[in-house]
């Protein structure tokens, strides 16, 4: 008899796993999800003004935002409200928050009488901390 016929490694079950293609897969995932989160962060479109400010600090809460769209429709998150329920949606989300501060992403194009209306609105509801969303101005050309 042959040397080979009497060998049980070439025709027996497999006692390894080969994760290389599942290491793969979760690789090409991550990188998928890395480039897709912020292009989801919001659907909402927003045209906002630049200015020079700072970045504030980072909360230990989420912040809540309230957006302002160009046809002159308010959205709490991604739910659309309306300006006379805004007291009572306002007052119920901040019901058990420690800092009452709200941040106003309002587009550009909007009158200002909009954004001031909607700001009185806010402090009405008891939200004494607003900050409006901007984007950093585009650096100089040289």
């Amino acid at each position: 008899m042959g040397a080979g016929l009497n060998n049980s490694d070439d025709h027996g079950p497999m006692a390894e796993i080969n994760i290389t293609p599942f290491v793969d897969v979760m690789l090409v995932l991550l990188v998928i999800f890395m480039v897709a989160a912020p292009l989801m962060e919001t659907g909402i479109p927003i045209d906002l003004p630049k200015a020079k400010a700072k970045a504030l600090p980072r909360d230990k809460e989420s912040p809540i935002t309230l957006n302002l769209t160009k046809d002159s429709k308010i959205f709490l998150g991604k739910r659309e409200i309306f300006l006379s329920q805004m007291r009572g949606v306002l007052q119920t989300a901040f019901k058990d928050r420690q800092n009452k501060q709200i941040y106003i992403r309002a587009d550009g194009a909007l009158p200002y009488a909009f954004v001031a209306r909607t700001m009185a609105s806010v402090k009405l509801a008891g939200i004494n901390k607003i900050g409006l969303v901007t984007l950093p101005p585009e650096p100089a050309k040289k």
